[in-house]
């Protein structure tokens, strides 16, 4: 598997947040954490750098954080 960026993971993170339908904003958010999860357990960065770098409020890095914190427990379909 290959390492995803900081970078790559901003981007991916803002185009499911833009692409989200309506109000499904933060669902969409806790799915990139639950599916990225190693790659930002992983990574030699913050959330908040890459809440940051995706351009989008600070508040979606606690939701980051508990869908990765989810992803022990879940799995998507």
């Amino acid at each position: 598997m290959v390492k995803l960026s900081v970078d790559e993971l901003a981007v991916v993170l803002r185009e499911r947040y833009d692409k989200a339908k309506r109000n499904e904003a933060a669902l969409q958010i806790h799915l990139f954490g639950i599916e990225y999860a190693k790659e930002i357990r992983d990574g030699d960065f913050t959330i908040a750098e890459l809440v940051e770098k995706a351009g989008m409020g600070s508040g979606y890095g606690a939701e980051i954080s508990k869908a990765v914190k989810l992803s022990d427990y879940v799995a998507l379909k």
